[in-house]
This record gives C-alpha cells, structure tokens and sequence, in this order.
C-alpha cells in the first residue's frame, strides 16, 4: 500500500520547495521541526528507553545542538563524530563508541576525552579495550539469525553467537573491564516487529547464563521511516517491542536498562531531496520505456538505492499542482558508472511530459544522503544539506 508522506502533507512542504529552488542541485533539505516532534513522539512512546541518536544517519551540527538540549544521549561509530559531539558541549558520559571494531589508538582517544562505554563482539577487541581503557563498561553484539524482512539488512558483519559472547563476558571480567550488557540491530527498515521478540529472547538465554551480572540491553535502531510502503505508526511499534520486553523480562525490579539507537527513524522522513532532471532518454530496439537521468544518483545522496533496497516517493515540479498520467521509467543518475542507476528492476512512475530542467524532490531523504555521499567521483562535490527552521 503506498504511504503518504508526513512531511508532503504540510504546510512546511510548500515552503520548503520555495526554499528549494533558491539553491542549486542536488541538495538535501531537513526541516527540524519535523526532528523535534519525531524526538519527543519516540521519547513518550518508548519511555522505557534511553535514546541514543545514531549520529551517522544525519551528522548535522543544528540536529545533534538540538537533540542534547532535548536530552538525548548519542550512539558514536568513530573519533571525528566524537570530537563534533564534544565541540557541541555534548557531555562524555551521555555517549556510547558504539562501533565494535576499532583501532586500539582510538580507544584510547575516547577513553582519554571521557567516554567510559564501548561496544565489543571479538577478542581482540576486549583485549585492545583492557590495554588502554582499564575499568571501561563493555557491552556486546549479538548475532541475530538471518532476516529478509529489512530493507537494508545489518545481520552479518557485526556481532558474534551466544556461545561467542559468553566466552566474551568473562574474559572482559578478567581483564579488568566491566561488562554491563549486550546489543543487537534488527536491521535497518525492519518491517517485522517479531524480530525484537527474537532478539529479546536471545538476550534473555546469555542474561541467565551469563558469569556475572548484566545490566543493560542496546536495542540498536531498525524502527522504519515512511517511504512508499506503509508501516505501522511508532506507537504500534513502541507498544509491541514492550510487551516483548515484559515478555522476556518479567521481573520489573530486575530488569535491565533499555537503549535504543534511532537514526532513521528520526530523521529520514523530515528531509527533501532536490535534483533536476538532466536529460530524458529512450533507447529504442525492443525498450519501450524512457530513461530519465537526474543530477543525483547512488554517489551524490542516493547510495541506499543500491539493490532498489529503498524507494523513495516523489514529487515532480511539473506534477505539483495537478496529477498527470505516469508511465515507468528506469531512474539513473549523473556519473558515467554504469552501476550509478537507482531503479531499473523496479521502474519508477515519472510524468508522462516530465523534461530537462524539471525538479524531482525525494521525500523521507533525511538519513544517510548527506553523510554517504561520495567526495568527488567524476568531480562531482558531495551533495549539501540545509537545514529549514
């Protein structure tokens, strides 16, 4: 069922495309406010939570000056977004490292700037933790089985079985580290709530086996954003994942502290892709289809097309004040890569009039266009984000 985009039914869009065509494209526009209600929804409906915001997914100074002074704490992957936090008088003690592999110098970087909180899922990396940050909470990733119901899935890379994390735990406590709890991501868009039952379960098992107490549960992300499909509301989604908890954690007295690490699901749907429509092709031969070519694509603010894993909603500019007949089209963006093309097994409804100069705005494009974007393939510049207050 195709979802209608919060941010496309406010008055703040309209303004928003005004803004838009002052600026030069590609570009990417986040209206805060959008961020701000999203922060106090998920605070309310997930009171059973610290919320940690995944920096990575929008790392804009106006967005992380906000979210501290609205008391988020924030889930950091590497020393540069740790000295940007800091310089943005985010207190050491309301950050986790939460990167599992990491070089021992930048442990010891974030340990010396007062950070005492670090993710861990090998043994090489507890030991580089004891060498320089003696004394640090240490919590693990699991490994959760194999799941296709996300669109960008995160189940292999990091973390490591039960089995794993229980050898982890002790060798942590004898080398002088505390171990405080586990992790887990459910993978990034998770359409299937049950995936937290499951996760919540496994944590539940390593908690009774586990050789000391354990104190803490990072839930990671995974709560989805509002592209073309329709998801439940955050509050369906909320209330669930607690019954899960009661669920698994019966015992209020004992249970564990709870930590959610929202990245999309905070600030994808405040944001607006602007691009323009370079040229307008067909091929001929048996293609019947057109082949549109915009001034962004998988290098400059659209690498999670990458697999047609995320599809985004549009509105064209020549489509915005009535609807005009649509036809598919294979959407491919400026670079001469040939992989630089967004949707072609699942062509994309353009206007049938749709030409050159025209402007196509992606909407729910506020997590991770600016910040994976490429530097400078082809000479393109990354692509900019403003901010809309």
């Amino acid at each position: 069922m195709p979802c209608e985009n919060p941010l496309a039914s406010r008055a703040n869009f309209g303004k928003i495309v005004e803004y838009s065509k002052t600026l030069p494209t590609p570009h990417v526009i986040v209206d805060l406010e959008l961020v701000r209600s999203y922060y106090e929804r998920m605070s309310k409906a997930c009171d059973y939570a610290d919320i940690y915001f995944a920096l990575k997914a929008c790392p804009l100074n106006e967005i992380a000056t906000m979210l501290n002074e609205m008391g988020s704490h924030f889930d950091i992957a590497s020393r540069y977004e740790l000295d940007q936090v800091l310089a943005l008088g985010v207190d050491p003690s309301k950050i986790f490292y939460g990167n599992p592999i990491k070089k021992e110098e930048d442990v010891e970087y974030f340990w010396s700037k007062g950070v005492t909180t670090f993710a861990s899922d090998c043994e090489n990396d507890v030991l580089k933790i004891a060498r320089v940050a003696q004394g640090a909470n240490v919590y693990f990733r699991v490994l959760l089985p194999a799941s296709d119901s996300a669109d960008w899935p995160l189940s292999r890379k990091f973390g490591c079985h039960s089995d794993m994390v229980l050898h982890l735990i002790a060798l942590a406590k004898e080398n002088g580290l505390n171990p405080i709890g586990l992790s887990f991501h459910v993978g990034s868009q998770q359409r299937d709530v049950t995936v937290w039952d499951v996760a919540l379960g496994m944590c539940a098992d390593i908690f009774e086996k586990s050789p000391c107490r354990l104190s803490l549960i990072d839930m990671g992300g995974g709560l989805p954003a509002r592209y073309v499909y329709e998801t439940m509301a955050l509050e369906e989604y909320a209330a669930i994942i607690r019954g899960y908890i009661k669920k698994h954690f019966p015992n209020a007295s004992t249970r564990p502290r709870f930590v959610m690490e929202p990245g999309r699901s905070l600030v994808a749907d405040s944001g607006v892709l602007a691009s323009t429509v370079v040229e307008v092709a067909r091929k001929g031969g048996d293609e019947d289809y057109r082949w549109v070519f915009l001034d962004t694509g998988k290098f400059n603010g659209m690498i999670e097309t990458i697999d047609e894993s995320i599809r985004y909603s549009s509105v064209c500019s020549c489509d915005m004040d009535c609807t005009h007949e649509t036809s598919p089209v294979v959407l491919a963006g400026p670079t001469c890569d040939s992989m630089d093309i967004m949707y072609e097994k699942q062509k994309y409804p353009m206007p049938v009039d749709l030409k050159a100069g025209d402007r196509v705005y992606f909407l729910a494009a506020g997590a991770y266009t600016g910040s994976y974007a490429s530097v400078n393939f082809n000479g393109f510049p990354p692509i900019k984000t403003y901010v809309f207050k």
